[in-house]
């Protein structure tokens, strides 16, 4: 069971003060599979503002615990990514402000496209909330799964320590969106066949939608590629089997399949 109200009160800004950041990457830099993986994750953490925007105009703002719980997630989201951009700094690159204006730039029509589209699908079904919780409870997955193979592929003792602090957070919004989904789920072979249908059709990789394809093909293929990368993504697809009625859907190997072939 959830405790929201526990949630509610440990929840925060990322902590990183006492982390050597600048140091600590100037005596050890990350090699560039790595950084490229920090750049598109510092990217994505930072969209989730916009994609905050989309939801709220959907059926996702009639249940107060959700916006609640929305609006917290979104807070401990942008600290990720300032957090990461203190290392893309570290680096010499553009991080913050400077680089989400420029991705929003290049994202033109589809970050400024209107939120009509949203209020379409969240019409079409009266099952929108488990759609909405599931595709997050996956992302969650997906994203604390990256985040764990780039501690391990990176091997830096600072990076490894700030993304752990990220990937705790991560935790508990996993644990909200997965608690949410089963509930939405679980009895209910409508929903189940609903979040099925939605997940066959519009599930992708997190970042698809606004990185450049060549970015999430290195990315999928760099943290969920080869032997390694193999175990977090079936990790992932079991999970996702054991959710009620999600059995069988193999949405990570399809992914892999895709953009790491």
């Amino acid at each position: 069971m959830f405790d929201f109200n526990r949630y509610s009160q440990v929840a925060g800004k990322l902590e990183v003060d006492d982390l050597d950041i600048a140091s600590a990457f100037r005596e050890k830099p990350l090699d560039e599979d790595v950084l490229r993986c920090v750049r598109y994750m510092h990217d994505v953490e930072h969209h989730t503002t916009c994609y905050l925007r989309n939801l709220l105009n959907t059926k996702a703002h009639h249940d107060p615990e959700i916006t609640d719980f929305l609006t917290i997630w979104n807070y401990e989201e942008h600290w990720h990514g300032e957090a990461l951009g203190q290392v893309l700094r570290a680096h010499g690159e553009p991080a913050g402000a400077t680089r989400v204006a420029a991705m929003r730039e290049r994202l033109g029509w589809k970050l400024t496209g209107s939120p009509l589209p949203w209020l379409a699908l969240s019409s079409v079904t009266r099952h929108f909330l488990a759609v909405h919780m599931v595709f997050g409870t996956i992302n969650e997955w997906t994203t604390q799964g990256g985040y764990a193979r780039v501690v391990t592929l990176a091997d830096h003792p600072t990076l490894g320590e700030l993304l752990r602090r990220i990937m705790k957070q991560e935790g508990r919004h996993i644990d909200y969106y997965r608690t949410k989904s089963v509930e939405l789920l679980e009895g209910d072979r409508a929903a189940q066949k609903t979040v099925r249908r939605f997940l066959k059709v519009l599930w992708s990789p997190v970042g698809t939608k606004v990185m450049p394809t060549d970015e999430t093909r290195h990315l999928v293929q760099t943290l969920f590629g080869g032997p390694e990368g193999t175990v977090i993504s079936d990790r992932v697809d079991r999970r996702i089997d054991a959710l009620p009625g999600l059995e069988g859907l193999g949405l990570m190997h399809g992914a892999v399949a895709k953009y790491a072939a």
